[in-house]
């Protein structure tokens, strides 16, 4: 007979402790230790007791056998299909997840609506809305005329014996994890078991039947997917919806991919109709620019394969206390402390008596070095109150001796700019020689920054 014990888990990280306490040693956060009561067998009863069934034989193979090319569903909204690799593959499992009211579920239901169009069979179960709901919003996406099927229940049991029925689905959605509750786990449901049992049990069935498994989960107040982080080693792909309800812009991004890339983005733009896709990102993130303030660069990003240029803002101004304020809104804030640094130690440029505010627009997180040069252009035009030079962009990575060092993908980065209408870029020296429609102004070192401020 099983042993039964108990144990305390982390809600929010799931990390395990023999008692309770106060403070969970995974996360530091107060106040999240959760009791578990779960039994397990003898160690090593696989080994002392021989099961009746015969046990299948492990068959190995050599590295350089026959490949076989799994097959890619394409859904129909390319901005997804390009952020997990180029379509959804049978008996993958995708977990999703972002705040609250961000627009996972009109993403979802988008999804399967094409999909549905396309005649695979779409189920689409929501523990969180009733079906009328569900309805309520495919008519405001305008998307009644799919066929796609669907279903409000959170028990694991049911749902499982419910899609096996009939054809086999082509595409299983799950709305969301925390909701399901599986009859062989003690707990309630979204506890730490009994989201480690619904996923073992929900990626079991995708891999032995090829049928595709998304599933939505909830986020935490840092923003990561509520449960323990085993859950996302289990399934193959983990997305994360993000923006700022305030604002039209979303962003679905890679976390893990297994199947394709994990730098790629994807960018939406939230209407009334629901969530548009935007092919053009730069012309996004520039539609309000007024290069002629001081303070804003231009800087030629890379996410994935696709270049995008944003605007970087900067504010500096006299500190109105003792202690200097350094505030930043997209991007790291030990980079800006360095760049600070390198720019008073190297081109001569005091900030220590002014409050520093550095922003990317539209929402977007920039963790590529080859920000540091719009960066630090950005800062010493708000420093000196001189704007930039119009149609310009700007990208370099900023050592700590003051030298601007090369980046990748150079000449894409240059294109981009080309399209929307940029005549001049300021790049690190020996990057790209020449370029049609550009002016090309190369630097070496970050002290050369004052001369291009105040052309």
């Amino acid at each position: 007979m099983a042993k039964t014990h108990n144990t305390y888990h982390c809600s929010l990280c799931g990390t395990m402790h023999a008692k309770w306490q106060g403070q969970c040693d995974g996360c530091l956060e107060w106040n999240c230790l959760v009791e578990e009561i779960s039994g397990h067998a003898p160690i090593n009863s696989a080994l002392r007791k021989p099961s009746k069934d015969k046990v299948p034989e492990l068959i190995l193979q050599r590295p350089d056998g026959e490949d076989i090319q799994t097959p890619r569903n394409f859904t129909g909204v390319t901005e997804f299909d390009r952020v997990i690799g180029g379509g959804l593959v049978s008996g993958s499992v995708t977990l999703i997840g972002g705040d609250p009211g961000i627009g996972k579920s009109t993403l979802l239901t988008q999804v399967a609506a094409y999909l549905a169009r396309k005649e695979n069979r779409v189920i689409y179960i929501s523990g969180e809305e009733a079906v009328s709901q569900i309805r309520m919003r495919i008519k405001r996406l305008s998307l009644s005329d799919s066929p796609m099927e669907l279903a409000a229940e959170t028990s694991l049991r049911t749902v499982l014996m419910g899609v096996k029925k009939g054809k086999k689905p082509d595409l299983l959605i799950l709305d969301s994890i925390q909701t399901l509750w599986s009859d062989a786990v003690e707990s309630a449901p979204g506890s730490v078991s009994q989201l480690r049992a619904v996923v073992q049990d929900l990626v079991t069935y995708a891999k032995s039947n090829d049928v595709a498994v998304i599933l939505v989960g909830h986020v935490t107040k840092d923003g990561q997917i509520a449960g323990p982080r085993v859950v996302e080693h289990m399934v193959d792909t983990v997305l994360y919806f993000e923006g700022d309800r305030s604002h039209q812009y979303r962003i679905l991004r890679a976390i893990k991919n297994r199947f394709g890339p994990v730098d790629e983005i994807g960018v939406f733009e939230m209407r009334e109709q629901g969530l548009e896709q935007v092919h053009n990102p730069s012309e996004l993130f520039l539609g309000d620019r007024d290069g002629s303030q001081a303070g804003t660069a231009v800087f030629a990003a890379i996410e994935g394969t696709r270049p995008i240029l944003i605007e970087i803002q900067a504010l500096v101004i006299p500190a109105a206390y003792g202690t200097p304020r350094r505030s930043v809104v997209g991007w790291d804030s030990g980079r800006l402390s360095m760049i600070l640094a390198v720019l008073e130690a190297r081109s001569g440029m005091n900030f220590s008596s002014f409050d520093v505010f550095l922003n990317v627009v539209g929402g977007m997180k920039i963790a590529e070095p080859a920000a540091d040069l719009a960066a630090s252009c950005a800062l010493a035009s708000a420093l000196l109150n001189h704007p930039l030079p119009r149609n310009t962009i700007f990208f370099g990575e900023v050592s700590l001796s003051g030298g601007i060092r090369s980046v990748r993908r150079s000449e894409a980065r240059l294109k981009e700019a080309v399209k929307l209408g940029f005549t001049k870029a300021v790049i690190p020296a020996g990057s790209v020689k020449s370029f049609d429609g550009l002016e090309l102004q190369t630097l070496r070192e970050i002290h050369g920054l004052t001369n291009i401020v105040r052309e």
